[in-house]
């Protein structure tokens, strides 16, 4: 039962991230390279709060979720110029750098060693000491950061966003602050993911850089493609896919180093086969162009 448990914090974890990256994919038309960087901002923010300065459970994720916010800048000022395959290689630099500092920045993230002896969440009063309580605590997270997705679908803000994506110049012909709105969209889903990564260092209680590498920015983009853009469902759908779809690896008695290379094989040939069956997603509604 506690695998099971196991399997379902992952994925309350990986729905806040697909659900965030969606936010930019799905609804803004900006294709975010940098992600897992912001993950681990908001995962190493946290972390240092919760160790150095005894801060809550709920104060360091949302330290954590600033910190991720502020350094969006670093994706969001260049996305007031450069667009397209331009705007991606900024993302992917954004990753790199972020990345690179992660690792080599040993004097505050202990560097390739990491950080151990992180945590567990507690409130006042109550410690969640067991998978099945994270799982529990964790799902009510995730259900609110959904829910004020999902309104912010349908406010101003998220029609707004929705017309930028259909068509930026139309858009900026109306009246609508498209660098403003390119801002505040990298914001919220950095904040986002940044709370996601908090939740993972606390649950995993370790960190190192190497979870928050480019090969992780890569995983949550499948999800998002794989399971859909444009609405709440799709990106759920693609995080459960391809966590379930390691574990359904294990069956096969494969040595680890060759079950790594599968299952990135098996991610570029779904990515593959779904831009040519159903560009859309398994649950979308917006074709990513």
């Amino acid at each position: 039962m506690n695998y099971l448990y196991h399997l379902l914090v992952y994925f309350e974890i990986y729905a806040i991230v697909a659900l965030s990256l969606n936010l930019l994919i799905g609804y803004g038309g900006l294709l975010q390279i940098a992600h897992a960087a912001y993950y681990g901002v908001g995962a190493y923010a946290a972390t240092l709060l919760w160790l150095n300065a005894g801060l809550g459970f709920f104060p360091g994720l949302l330290a954590g979720a600033a910190t991720a916010a502020l350094l969006s800048l670093l994706v969001s000022l260049p996305a007031w110029r450069f667009k397209g395959d331009y705007f991606v290689m900024i993302s992917i630099a954004v990753q790199t750098l972020l990345y690179t500092v992660m690792y080599n920045w040993t004097s505050v993230t202990n560097g390739a060693f990491g950080i151990s002896g992180i945590p567990r969440p507690e409130l006042p009063g109550y410690n969640f000491v067991t998978t099945g309580s994270i799982s529990v605590l964790f799902a009510g997270i995730a259900l609110v950061l959904a829910f004020i997705l999902a309104i912010l679908k349908w406010s101003p803000f998220g029609r707004a966003l929705q017309a930028m994506r259909d068509d930026e110049l139309a858009a900026r012909s109306i009246g609508i602050p498209v660098e403003w709105l390119k801002l505040q969209a990298f914001a919220i889903a950095s904040a986002m993911v940044g709370v996601a990564g908090g939740m993972y260092a606390s649950y995993i209680s370790y960190i190192d850089a190497t979870s928050f590498s480019l090969d992780e920015s890569i995983l949550m983009l499948s999800m998002v493609i794989i399971g859909g853009t444009g609405n709440v469902r799709g990106p759920l759908v693609g995080a459960a896919v391809l966590i379930l779809l390691p574990e359904l690896l294990r069956f096969l008695a494969l040595p680890d180093a060759v079950a790594a290379n599968v299952r990135l094989l098996v991610y570029g040939l779904l990515m593959i086969i779904m831009m040519h069956v159903r560009p859309q997603g398994l649950a979308g509604t917006y074709r990513y162009q």
